[in-house]
């Protein structure tokens, strides 16, 4: 029996269509998406630079206090002749070492020099210096001999002590003035007890054992 032709054409086109439906079905699945847009990067924080801490004093750094002890039960002495033996004091242990030197301008006796020691919380040591005239055989200004003595931090105890004294034979000129009495011997004389106060640091600086050249022109 032979097919309706009509039937046949009707199934031909339903074939096209689906035929047609498959191959754009395909094209579409095959068809890339476009890429969605990258997302902007969220910003980092700068991190802050981190301080560097601050170095504490360890108290080890040394240092030295001149302290003079001018209550003189016998006589006021010139407060030139104690500032110039203080002067020489100081001036010497700067040069001769690392250490940081403050001359005090208050007076001090022995009770307040040990205190002011023992209050100190770093390694700063307390130098006294009292001129001494011996009223026995002292003739003049010339035999004032400059005493001195360190104490120590912290504990106030006695770390030296000894006594220099104006070398009149020392060799090579003092150029301040004649050495007679009246202002300019009295220029004179406080360069010697300068000098005087150079030689007690001498000693001091070889007693606590520092590291230091002592000029011969300076030795005691």
């Amino acid at each position: 029996m032979n097919s309706n032709p009509y039937k046949t054409r009707v199934l031909l086109f339903c074939l096209l269509i689906v035929a047609a439906c498959a191959v754009s079905a395909q094209a579409q699945s095959g068809r890339r998406q476009p890429k969605a847009p990258p997302a902007a990067p969220v910003p980092t924080p700068t991190p802050e630079p981190t301080p560097t801490p601050k170095k504490e004093k360890d108290g080890t750094e040394l240092g030295f206090i001149i302290a003079a002890d001018n209550s003189s039960v016998f006589e006021a002495l010139p407060l030139g002749y104690y500032d110039a033996a203080m002067r020489g004091c100081a001036d010497r242990l700067r040069s001769a070492s690392s250490a940081t030197v403050t001359v005090s301008q208050e007076n001090m006796n022995r009770g307040e020099a040990i205190k002011k020691a023992k209050a100190e919380t770093t390694n700063t040591y307390v130098v006294l210096i009292k001129l001494v005239l011996d009223q026995m055989y002292a003739r003049s200004y010339d035999d004032l001999e400059v005493d001195f003595t360190v104490f120590a931090p912290k504990t106030g105890k006695v770390v030296v002590f000894g006594r220099s004294y104006q070398n009149v034979n020392r060799k090579g000129p003092i150029v301040v003035g004649p050495t007679s009495r009246g202002s300019s011997g009295a220029l004179y004389r406080e360069q010697l007890l300068k000098l005087a106060g150079e030689q007690a640091a001498n000693r001091i600086l070889k007693a606590m054992s520092l590291d230091v050249v002592i000029p011969k022109s300076s030795a005691n």
